[in-house]
């Protein structure tokens, strides 16, 4: 175990692991565009859902099964049934990030929605605001740490799953998983496997030291009753 642990620091240390089109920094960079990607666009498409379903209540069924769903979804399957129908491309990859990230975004964009205490939605009304004033200057205020945290959450999952790019033979730090497995290369498997934690440590991280500024100043928020 301990000539494994120094093979392993050897690896990851060496610079020449570290240039080159195979190298860990060009790998790295393929990662997070896969992920960032990705993640950009479960947001385009699971925010404005969340935010309905929170503002009207309506589909509230629908939000709270899609955490389940999102779990249970054998990402693998998805990029296989893409790829068969699309052939080798990109697109399986995506498509499967993006359903993987979209349940946890409409999730908690419903729930930091749900939490609005009804008395502060009910005074903007009195106060003669419109629907749309109320949803994105009441209501999407006070939920926006959920929404973020959702966010960042849907985030570091995606980043941990990105891998399967390489199981339709493209880059990103996968790469060194699927061609460690196929070459018996234990000390390239677990390499691969510790960048992408790393990667998703500190991506996670960054994310929690935003929201954490954004919100410092904030008053206590809402809740509902």
């Amino acid at each position: 175990m301990i000539e494994l642990l120094r093979d392993l620091v050897r690896w990851l240390t060496s610079g020449s692991q570290w240039s080159g089109p195979d190298g860990i920094a060009t790998r790295l960079l393929e990662h997070l565009q896969y992920s960032l990607l990705a993640t950009l666009v479960a947001a385009a498409l699971a925010l404005p859902v969340g935010l309905v379903i929170g503002h009207t209540g309506r589909g509230a069924f629908l939000a709270i099964n899609l955490s389940g769903f999102g779990r249970a979804l054998p990402t693998v399957g998805l990029v296989t049934l893409v790829f068969l129908a699309s052939g080798l491309s990109m697109w399986p990859v995506y498509v499967s990030l993006v359903a993987l990230a979209v349940p946890v975004i409409v999730t908690n964009t419903y729930a930091g929605m749900a939490a609005v205490d009804p008395e502060v939605r009910d005074a903007a009304r009195g106060q003669g605001m419109r629907w749309y004033q109320v949803l994105f200057q009441v209501e999407l205020p006070l939920a926006l740490p959920l929404i973020m945290t959702g966010l960042r959450l849907a985030c570091v999952q995606v980043v941990a799953t990105a891998t399967i790019a390489a199981y339709v033979s493209f880059g990103g730090l996968g790469r060194y998983v699927f061609d460690g497995l196929a070459q018996r290369d234990l000390v390239q498997v677990l390499g691969g496997a510790v960048l992408v934690a790393v990667l998703a440590i500190a991506l996670d991280l960054a994310l929690a030291g935003v929201q954490r500024l954004l919100f410092r100043n904030r008053p206590p928020r809402a809740h509902a009753h």
